[in-house]
């Protein structure tokens, strides 16, 4: 298997992982009345900032967003990151190393934090990016 493909199935990954995190939204584990009050604390909170008020829920939503939009970048960042191994693998290997360190670091935090599936969706990231990176290497070597 070639370097490139592997990147784009680890872009594949990476974009199942931004689009569950975002049908995800509100983030929340539903209607049951131990996490509604919760939310309703959330939104009833205030947090003194620079500018218009907001709640802790807002706060909370607003990072919940930002991660997705985090999570798409990285996919995308993933997937011309293939389209560069393609033609020039020197080239890509330090978005490799980069988004390797980025989605290690995302697995290790879903691990210790989170849930099993956004966890293990970032380490089959990081598995693709690794093989990509041996495979290139092997191949490099020999040619």
């Amino acid at each position: 298997m070639k370097a490139f493909i592997l990147l784009r199935i680890g872009a594949a990954v990476a974009f199942l992982f931004f689009a569950g995190h975002t049908l995800g939204a509100p983030w929340t584990l539903g209607s049951e009345s131990s996490v509604s009050s919760i939310v309703g604390a959330m939104k009833a909170a205030p947090v003194p900032e620079m500018g218009p008020d907001r709640s802790y829920w807002d706060l909370y939503f607003g990072f919940g967003v930002s991660v997705s939009i985090y999570l798409f970048a990285l996919a995308a960042l993933l997937w011309q990151t293939a389209s560069l191994a393609r033609s020039n693998l020197a080239s890509a290997r330090p978005f490799m190393a980069l988004l390797f360190i980025c989605y290690l670091a995302v697995a290790v935090v879903g691990f210790r934090y989170f849930f099993f599936l956004p966890a293990v969706m970032a380490a089959v990231v990081c598995l693709c990016i690794g093989l990509a990176w041996v495979i290139g290497s092997r191949r490099s070597n020999v040619a």
